[in-house]
């Protein structure tokens, strides 16, 4: 017993007995899901500054390029784009190197230009030569043609001649390079045709026999 006084008069109270502490146990799993908390953490950060320093100009087609033609400076424009993993787009700074190659493939507006879209090789293939077809309007099987479009030339019969030879319907497969519309309105079609049909597409063009018909779009 200790003796506690209220107001200066003795008397008898119990001792409270000290409190005791417990300490906390740390939880193994706890503590392994803060260290991975933590290097995940690190991770990200990391990965948002390679992505930074990844950000850089490169050139994305700013308007609709057909298949075979040229590309000039009005077709590209230069964007920023960060990151870009598993990419190959072209710099900026290449611009000059790319204006004049022909478009491999179809190129849609808003989407990165890459080397692979691109090529130098010349439209004309082995054994085949150019040749220029003037149509009239309602010549033209469509609307508008496009280089690579694929051709049917058809021989039309010949009105001044008589028996067999008044016969046409001979079949010349040709590929178009590119398309003109001078003053007149008339289309002139640029095509590659094989080297041993050209002489026979020539006598009908100069006759005016010769239907075209679009057998497959670019």
């Amino acid at each position: 017993m200790s003796i506690v006084t209220r107001n200066g008069t003795p008397m008898d109270a119990p001792v409270a007995p000290p409190k005791v502490v417990r300490q906390r146990r740390v939880r193994p799993g706890l503590l392994g899901l803060a260290v991975l908390l933590i290097a995940l953490g690190g991770l990200g950060a990391a990965f948002a500054v390679t992505s930074v320093r990844a950000t850089g100009s490169y050139l994305a087609v700013a308007r609709p390029v057909e298949v075979g033609r040229q590309l000039g400076g009005a077709d590209l424009v230069a964007v920023q784009v960060s990151g870009g993993q598993g990419l190959a787009p072209v710099p900026a700074g290449k611009l000059d190197e790319v204006v004049g190659l022909r478009a491999a493939v179809a190129l849609t507006p808003g989407t990165l230009l890459t080397r692979g879209q691109l090529t130098d090789d010349p439209l004309l293939g082995p054994g085949q030569q150019q040749l220029a077809l003037g149509l009239e309007p309602s010549q033209v099987p469509a609307r508008k043609l496009h280089t690579g479009d694929k051709l049917l030339l058809v021989s039309t019969p010949d009105d001044s001649a008589e028996g067999p030879a008044r016969s046409g319907g001979t079949r010349f497969e040709a590929t178009v390079i590119d398309t003109a519309t001078p003053e007149n309105d008339d289309v002139v079609v640029y095509l590659a045709l094989a080297v041993r049909d050209v002489p026979a597409v020539v006598a009908l063009a100069a006759d005016d026999r010769i239907a075209v018909v679009l057998t497959e779009a670019a």
